[in-house]
Parts: C-alpha cells; sequence; structure tokens
C-alpha cells in the first residue's frame, strides 16, 4: 500500500523551506533530489528518510516514486522536470503536485487529464504562490459575476526578493513573447506592451503584463476567455521589456543564458527570514462581463515562498488523507475559492 510524501528538490531555496514545514507539521516526508550530499545532510538535520535519483532514467524514477502516494515536486525549470515525474506518477499511481508558474507546464498537465483520471491520481502543478492564491481569487470573481467574459489579474509585491530558482526560470524564459488569453486561445503579444494602473493600499501602482500560470489555471478554473495577468515593477523594467521585442533572440542564445544563471548563482539564494517576515503580497483581480459591469477585490498576502510553502504543504496533507479529486485539476477547482483565507496573514477584500 502506497504512503508518504516524496519531496523533490528538497534543498532548493523553496524546497528547503516546503521540506521544513512538512517536518514541523509531522507528515514526516522522505527527502529527495539529485545531489547525494545535499540530500543527506538536509535529511540528516531534520531526521528524515532520504533517496537520491535523477530524473534522466525513466525506470529509475518510477522505482524510486513508487511506494509513495504523493510527489511534490519542487525541482525546476518544470519545462524541463515536469513531464518525467508526470509520466512516471501516472505510470505508478503516484499523486502529482507541484509548485510551477510556467504556464507551458499548466497547459501539458492539462491535456493529460484523462489519463490521469484512468490511473487514480491527481495532477495539480502550482500549489505555491504559483498559482494557489491567483487561482482561489480568480473563481471567487466568477462566482461574483458569473457571466464574466473578462479577467484581469495583477501580482505587488513589498518588500523580499525573488530566489536563484525563480530567476532562472525567468532567465530560461528570456527572448520570448509575452502570452495572454484571448477568446479561449493563448496568443502572444509584445513584451511591455499591455500596462495596468492598480491600486494596493490606496497608492496606484503601474503593473505591465507577464506570462502568469493564470493565463492556464484560471482559464480552466473559471471559464472565462480572456485573462491577461499583469506584475507591477519599476518602469526600468518595464523599458527593459520593450527592448528585448528587438533584442531577445540574444537571450535565446544558450551561451547567454548560461551566463546569467552563473551570475544568478552568485547571488544570496533568497530572501532570509527577516525579509520574509517583512515583506508582503498582493493579488488584484478584477471581472468584467459583455455589458461593461465589473467587480474587483484584492487578496493580501505573506511573502511569495512563504504562502509557497504554507500551500504546498497543506495541499499534500489534503492529497495524502484522500481529501483531492483525480484528474489534472488546479488549487481553486479542487478545494474551492475561500481554500487561501484559511492561512494566517491572509485577508480578501472587495473593491467598492
Amino acid at each position: 500500500m502506497k504512503q508518504g510524501v516524496l519531496i523533490y528538490g528538497c534543498y532548493g531555496y523553496t524546497g528547503e523551506l516546503i521540506s521544513r514545514y512538512a517536518a514541523e507539521r509531522g507528515l514526516q516526508p522522505t527527502l529527495a533530489g539529485r545531489d547525494k550530499q545535499k540530500v543527506e545532510k538536509l535529511a540528516a538535520e531534520l531526521k528524515l528518510p532520504s533517496l537520491v535519483f535523477d530524473l534522466t532514467n525513466d525506470a529509475t524514477v518510477e522505482r524510486s516514486i513508487n511506494p509513495f502516494k504523493v510527489v511534490l515536486h519542487c525541482a525546476g525549470p518544470f519545462q524541463y522536470t515536469a513531464t518525467p515525474m508526470i509520466n512516471a506518477c501516472i505510470k505508478t499511481g503516484t499523486h502529482y503536485l507541484d509548485i510551477t508558474g510556467e504556464y507551458t507546464v499548466f497547459e501539458s498537465a492539462f491535456k493529460r487529464n484523462e489519463e490521469a483520471q484512468k490511473a487514480g491520481v491527481l495532477l495539480m502543478p502550482g500549489v505555491g504562490f504559483d498559482v494557489v492564491p491567483s487561482d482561489c481569487l480568480s473563481l471567487y470573481l466568477k462566482e461574483q459575476l458569473p457571466d464574466a467574459v473578462q479577467l484581469e489579474l495583477a501580482l505587488a509585491q513589498k518588500g523580499g526578493r525573488i530566489s536563484h530558482g525563480t530567476a532562472i526560470t525567468v532567465t530560461e524564459n528570456l527572448g520570448h513573447s509575452c502570452m495572454v488569453r484571448r477568446n479561449g486561445s493563448l496568443v502572444p503579444v509584445k513584451n511591455g506592451s499591455l500596462l495596468r494602473t492598480i491600486t494596493i493600499e490606496g497608492k496606484p501602482r503601474v503593473a505591465v503584463a507577464i506570462p502568469w500560470g493564470d493565463i492556464a489555471t484560471a482559464y480552466r478554473s473559471t471559464g472565462i476567455p480572456n485573462i491577461t495577468v499583469y506584475n507591477s515593477v519599476p518602469k526600468k523594467v518595464i523599458d527593459g521589456m520593450k527592448l528585448s521585442n528587438y533584442i531577445g533572440f540574444v537571450f535565446r542564445w544558450r551561451w547567454v543564458k548560461n551566463y546569467l544563471i552563473k551570475k544568478i548563482k552568485q547571488r544570496p539564494a533568497g530572501p532570509n527570514e527577516t525579509e520574509r517576515k517583512n515583506a508582503a503580497s498582493f493579488i488584484w483581480g478584477e471581472v468584467k462581463n459583455a455589458s461593461g459591469k465589473t467587480y474587483s477585490a484584492v487578496l493580501q498576502l505573506p511573502e511569495g515562498y512563504t504562502i509557497t510553502y504554507l500551500t504546498a504543504v497543506r495541499i499534500a496533507e489534503l492529497v495524502m488523507q484522500g481529501n483531492a479529486p483525480t484528474g489534472a485539476k488546479t488549487p481553486a477547482q479542487a478545494f474551492g475559492c475561500n481554500f487561501i483565507l484559511q492561512f494566517e496573514g491572509v485577508k480578501r477584500t472587495d473593491s467598492v
């Protein structure tokens, strides 16, 4: 009988936060990854079992995960790592969770819904800040305006910084167009071309469209055919995005990506505990129907990596307890729009 949770990529910045919190919650996960020294060091510290394997050999992956009920996959970039793990989970009847925000990974997983249902497993990419809170907000807004045909979301941060893993994922996607959903289909738009001013804590912020995971997940959760996701960033970032429309081919060169990744790894791994405690995240959302009626709300949240370990571990617990559907699902599809409200520091406010 399958039992237990395997956390793969346990020693990455976010993977370690998740591993420590899972241990604190008494989940007793098995820690795994490809770097023997790093896996065993963390496992010894947390007094947890460990496994060492990479994702290059299908038979090895299947054999390694087969005893477990749930895999919580934390080793990105997921455009490279999700497929071999999902393949193994479907073959072995193991539930799959990950912390991606890459829309291509969501789209790929949704195409395997029937396979997952036949295997009796849940496929749920995006069980962290990408995309639990935004998915819950999207479904909430849809329930307030059931005939909505447009959804716009915007992310904003106060304090904090991004991790190595997030920065590397962004780097891997440099040189490509932004994506939005229009009339049910994903379509490219020029980087920096779509701007929206939002109000957070009484202050206006300029946000720019980004290819966030909700262009895939919110569409499945709500059925709304037109979705744009924005991020509040400094003007110099928006200017750089606009410039990338003309020199993007440079960032697609492998040697350029490798150089940037090397530089990323020389920085701190991510925000420290004090930075996480002092930071906050916000998600603004608005739906509109065909007649122009709108409804909007804002989610106030802890810092992004904090909300990630909180939601990822809670979802793993629910799946372990048998409280989750099978098939490829979004967090809000499985657990409802109010799921995010159970976590300390989360507040949802309807706009007037």
